[in-house]
């Protein structure tokens, strides 16, 4: 299964967005602010001076990344991880309601104020059982994320 997030609408504190699932519209996305990534070192961190990462406040770069269900220390339960993210680690969809909640992961919901979520905690559980469904059927899974909001 591949989810599709369209980032929309562009802050210096937070990222909106709209995941789709190739048809349907799903729900709301929040992330940090999309920065300009560069990797002067060719270290794969983004966090030396002047390559733009700031650690906890930046969207991770646009592109294609497969999902894994893993067990979440934190949520103490089974949360899509997006594998391969250079410069990031331990990126995740999950539940939250603005830009505090974030640091670097995509928070899911719905959005009646910009730059908040509701029924976050909802939603995660739609995604979760979809993707958890699709690898139980022996799919992989993928998230395609586009800085264009016009679906492609």
């Amino acid at each position: 299964m591949t989810l599709y997030l369209y980032r929309k609408d562009h802050t210096p504190l937070f990222t909106m967005g709209r995941i789709y699932d190739g048809v349907e519209f799903l729900c709301s996305t929040l992330e940090d602010p999309v920065r300009e990534l560069i990797d002067l070192n060719d270290d794969g961190d983004f966090n030396d001076p002047g390559e733009g990462k700031i650690y906890g406040q930046t969207a991770i770069p646009a592109g294609e990344y497969e999902l894994k269900m893993k067990m979440s220390p934190t949520f103490k339960r089974p949360m899509p991880y997006l594998q391969n993210v250079k410069g990031f680690t331990s990126v995740m969809i999950h539940p939250g309601n603005d830009q505090n909640d974030t640091r670097g992961c995509i928070l899911v919901g719905e959005c009646r104020i910009k730059g908040r979520l509701i029924n976050s905690r909802a939603w995660s559980d739609i995604l979760n059982k979809r993707l958890t469904e699709a690898e139980e059927r022996g799919e992989r899974n993928f998230i395609r994320i586009s800085e264009d909001w016009k679906r492609e």
